[in-house]
């Protein structure tokens, strides 16, 4: 339901609710002093001063900032939290997740352990790889010790990270990567296997081509030292990949990244080598960048022409264009913790558009998640979004010039995008139009050398009333806690309109939906419905994969995502999505099985299964140890009460937006 705001800021009173608990100022005495309508103006007015620096006049940035407003209050883009809640205020930090460079040294390990304190003080987390530290028991030779290897490394950061976190800031969110060629990769895949431990971190495997291929042909691969880069010993590149996927399958970590298919990808390869990402794991950035970030809302992107829902090219082109102009300046006004990170932002400007309201534009136009149909579309809205982004970039570097870095570029040959384009269009964008755009950009130079980028959307797509990035919806009904304890039934709005309009909706029938969220399994329910209206449990493994790879090819940065699987899967299943994954040119991919993992910053209700009649499958020796009581773990928010789900691999709350994710 959307009701007005004071100001004709038309807003959910959820989302009302989610900006006055996290993002609205306060005075001292912890009372809100600004609306949702004022926040909105003070994020538009300050990004839009960015064109002060440019020699724009006041009433061309007062327009400008018109623009941005409405873009806003109209819920068709929505920035990053930390844009959100810092711009125009004192702290004036506005990008989520920063990476930095952990090196082989103790005194660079700490001065990396401080940097990393700062800006988490800040409000922002933190990726690291951990792969250039020398192994464990390695000989050190300027004190003749032994190395205690990276993941005792990783156990000083979470520590640090904790302290941070006492002191009342914020928890700072960590991603902790490791090659799987480094010769600690085995005890980097179990550091995880007690949930109580590490509980600061992500953790991802740096999954290598060659390691893929000894993979799949049955072979042994080189572990290769850090240092000398020679090979120090060899290990069955199946039993590896059993153990990771094991470690997936038990309590979603450790995850993976495909590294070499991040830098095939590297825009700037001349100033580095990709080795991290952002916790969320959907930005690869170079040590002192920074994520940037910002969706459009594709629930707002839908129109009626001649009875039937279409997308509405011309505003999400219009948008788009906003859009970017805006992640732009946002790098301009940007108060960064430290200047390295300053410098390297602004020497390659990387900014990443996303898109949250995915599942809702599905819907809207009749269209299952689960399909060809769904794919294909996902295809066209993102190479749409992506050329339209990258035009828009050349424009601004028109204005403003090209980013430092461009020089040595992947921009910086001939016809680059054609080239990497050509013959995969989605139906929307030529070839002859990418080749248009790499003579522009040949002429003129971007702006930025990274445009699109698809990021966890928990909070904002609340705040949008929209569904999260590119996800399925959760649940078509469930039930909320109410401020009396009680409580009432939260249906889906485009979900409630269908069954309305097609004389298909009753209180009773929302009740029996409400159990687990899904209509998959009511009878009664058209085969059609269930097509349309799925639920993240209800799409396979491969529909997931496969939709994640739609948005990949048009994504310069990664596509933040969750295959979902029901708590039966095997560790079959979840080698077969990894494998899939891979063979679909996929960045990364997150993986997590219902109820098999609690996240610790939350109230955790464990409840003792009552026994049942039916005889269980013999379990092995392994799962019982991990799991030896039958407890249920029952995950839910310490905020208000109600369901946390795990999607885009963050745990987010589904009624107030609470998560432990930056």
């Amino acid at each position: 339901m959307v009701v007005e705001e004071k100001s004709k800021v038309c807003l959910s009173e959820n989302a009302i609710k989610v900006l006055e608990k996290r993002y609205l100022k306060r005075d001292k005495n912890g009372n809100c002093v600004e609306t949702p309508a004022d926040m909105f103006r003070r994020v538009a007015d300050t990004i839009a001063s960015g064109d002060l620096k440019f020699g724009k006049s006041q009433s061309e940035v007062k327009e400008l900032a018109d623009r941005f407003y409405d873009a806003i209050t109209h819920r068709y883009f929505m920035p990053n939290s930390p844009t959100l809640m810092n711009a125009g205020r004192e702290l004036g930090q506005l990008a989520a997740c920063f990476v930095l460079p952990v090196e082989d040294s103790l005194e660079g390990i700490f001065e990396t352990v401080k940097n990393t304190a700062l800006i988490h003080k800040s409000g922002g987390g933190t990726g690291f790889s951990f792969s250039r530290l020398r192994p464990k028991n390695d000989v050190v030779r300027s004190t003749m010790g032994v190395s205690s290897g990276p993941v005792s490394f990783m156990e000083v950061f979470n520590a640090a990270t904790e302290a941070v976190k006492q002191g009342g800031t914020r928890r700072g969110a960590n991603m902790g990567i490791l090659r799987v060629d480094h010769p600690d990769i085995l005890e980097f895949i179990d550091c995880k296997a007690d949930n109580t431990k590490l509980n600061n971190f992500n953790i991802s495997v740096a999954i290598t081509d060659k390691f893929m291929d000894a993979y799949l042909k049955g072979e042994d691969y080189d572990l290769i030292h850090p240092n000398t880069k020679q090979s120090v010993g060899k290990l069955n590149a199946k039993k590896v990949f059993d153990l990771i996927i094991d470690g997936a399958w038990r309590n979603g970590e450790p995850g993976i990244i495909f590294i070499d298919t991040m830098n095939s990808d590297n825009p700037t390869p001349l100033i580095g080598e990709i080795e991290s990402t952002n916790p969320c794991g959907e930005v690869p950035l170079l040590a002192y960048e920074a994520c940037n970030l910002g969706s459009i809302n594709l629930n707002q992107m839908v129109k009626e022409d001649n009875g039937k829902m279409v997308v509405d090219w011309d505003l999400l082109a219009k948008t788009t264009r906003t859009a970017i102009r805006f992640l732009d300046n946002v790098i301009e006004i940007n108060n960064y913790p430290l200047p390295k990170i300053s410098e390297m932002v602004q020497n390659n400007r990387k900014i990443g558009l996303g898109v949250m309201g995915w599942a809702d534009m599905l819907m809207k136009m009749g269209i299952s998640y689960a399909s060809e149909e769904g794919t294909k579309l996902a295809a066209q809205v993102i190479e749409f979004i992506d050329y339209e982004s990258k035009c828009e970039s050349v424009e601004l570097s028109k204005e403003r010039g090209r980013f430092h870095n461009f020089k040595g570029s992947i921009y910086d040959q001939d016809n680059y995008l054609y080239n990497k384009f050509k013959g995969k269009s989605a139906g929307i964008i030529t070839d002859e139009q990418w080749k248009e755009l790499d003579a522009q950009i040949k002429e003129h130079g971007i702006r930025n050398a990274t445009t699109t980028c698809i990021a966890p959307t928990g909070t904002i797509s609340m705040i949008a009333s929209a569904s999260g990035g590119i996800e399925p919806l959760f649940g078509l009904v469930f039930s909320r806690l109410i401020m009396d304890g009680t409580e009432m039934l939260e249906v889906n709005d485009i979900f409630k309109d269908y069954m309305i309009k097609h004389g298909l909706y009753s209180e009773d029938l929302m009740k029996k939906i409400a159990v687990d969220g899904s209509v998959a399994h009511i009878d009664g329910i058209p085969e059609d419905v269930k097509k349309i209206f799925v639920t993240a449990h209800d799409v396979s493994p491969y529909w997931h994969v496969k939709m994640q790879a739609a948005f990949q090819l048009h994504t310069d940065n990664a596509v933040s995502k969750t295959v979902n699987f029901v708590e039966s899967a095997t560790r079959e299943d979840i080698e077969e999505a990894y494998v899939l994954a891979y063979k679909n040119h996929l960045k990364g991919i997150t993986v997590y099985r219902n109820n098999s993992r609690f996240f610790q910053p939350m109230n955790i209700d464990k409840k003792i299964e009552e026994k049942k009649e039916e005889t269980k499958v013999e379990e092995t020796a392994a799962e019982e140890e991990y799991n030896p009581t039958g407890e249920v773990k029952v995950v839910t928010c310490p905020e208000c009460g109600n369901k946390v789900e795990m999607a885009e691999g963050c745990f987010i709350c589904l009624n107030c937006g609470y998560s432990g994710c930056s």
